[in-house]
């Protein structure tokens, strides 16, 4: 009786050949190359931009929420289902609209400030990297 030992054998198309490589990359331990350096140069760069990008975002949102809640209490009659005054609901809608406003006017003073800092922290690697990377 004569055995058969052909193997099964199927090759990956190019974006899982891709896909397969990426995830193994993780996986592998890395010398400090030039793109690694080039990628951490990307990407503290990026963290910069990202976190005064998200705290700025925090301030306009909740500036105009505000803003939004004061706009809504002087415009309806909330009044009568509070128990409160009209006068008084309309002050409370002025204070918070007036509130609101403050913070979504400091949304961008409050970008640079923490763009200003953030580069201030990594400004030593960010310089340390590109000035291996251009000579």
């Amino acid at each position: 009786m004569e055995q058969n030992n052909q193997a099964f054998s199927y090759s990956y198309s190019a974006k899982e050949q891709e896909e397969i490589r990426r995830i193994r990359d993780k996986y592998i331990e890395k010398k400090d190359t030039e793109e690694d350096k080039m990628e951490r140069l990307r990407r503290l760069d990026r963290r910069v931009l990202q976190k005064a990008q998200a705290i700025a975002l925090v301030f306009g949102v909740i500036g105009t929420l505000l803003l939004g809640f004061g706009m809504s209490l002087i415009m309806t009659d909330l009044a009568s289902g509070w128990g409160l005054s009209q006068g008084a609901l309309i002050a409370i809608g002025v204070v918070s609209g007036v509130i609101g406003m403050a913070l979504a006017a400091l949304a961008y003073p409050v970008y640079l400030q923490v763009m200003k800092k953030e580069r201030e922290k990594v400004a030593p690697e960010i310089i340390r990297l590109s000035d291996e990377l251009m000579k």
